[in-house]
């Protein structure tokens, strides 16, 4: 089996790619590789700032990797907040505050759609190729469900009639963006030589 360095931080989407595609892949953290580095994520779009983690991890480190960023984007906001999304209402990264910001936004719009979108980088075998996973649905007016992540309490997939927080973890893994972008990862790997 394959073993390759998911550069994030970041728990929830480490254990959620670990759970689309961990019968595929050993997908190790950058703490298990000792890396405790603040990489920059200072691009302008969410391709640029996944190349950007996973260049660092290649460069700094030596081994292949991934990297993924995810960005949020609403319609009537046009696009945003986007590639901006973990700090949309400032570097806290807090989620609530996310939150809020984003329904105080939205207080006066009647178009509620929008849309998550992952894209992750992939360095292997000194080739560098991108996968994209896109899930459109709306914004609703208040939080609900204590699961998930994010902007999870507030987008509720289409076809779906509850938020990716009320859905649970195994659900939200089968239909979301990440599951979208890290699926077509794995059938990559697949073709890759270890």
């Amino acid at each position: 089996m394959k073993t390759i360095v998911f550069a994030t931080n970041n728990a929830h989407k480490l254990e959620e790619v670990r759970a689309i595609v961990s019968d595929k892949i050993n997908i190790v953290s950058l703490s298990d590789i000792g890396c405790h580095d603040d990489i920059p994520e200072t691009a302008e779009t969410l391709e640029g700032n996944a190349l950007l983690k996973a260049t660092y991890i290649k460069e700094h480190f030596g081994y292949d990797c991934f990297a993924d960023d995810t960005g949020l984007e609403v319609e009537a906001l046009n696009g945003e907040p986007g590639v901006h999304s973990a700090r949309y209402a400032g570097e806290a990264h807090d989620a609530n505050a996310n939150i809020e910001k984003l329904l105080h936004a939205l207080e006066t719009q009647r178009n509620r759609n929008a849309r998550f979108r992952t894209v992750i980088a992939l360095i292997a075998n000194g080739q560098t190729t991108c996968f994209e996973g896109i899930i459109n649905g709306q914004i609703i007016e208040e939080k609900h469900g204590a699961s998930g992540f994010g902007y999870d309490p507030v987008f509720v997939p289409d076809g779906y009639n509850q938020t990716f927080a009320e859905l649970g973890a195994s659900k939200k893994n089968s239909i979301s963006h990440r599951a979208l972008a890290a699926r077509k990862l794995a059938e990559h790997l697949k073709t890759v030589r270890p």
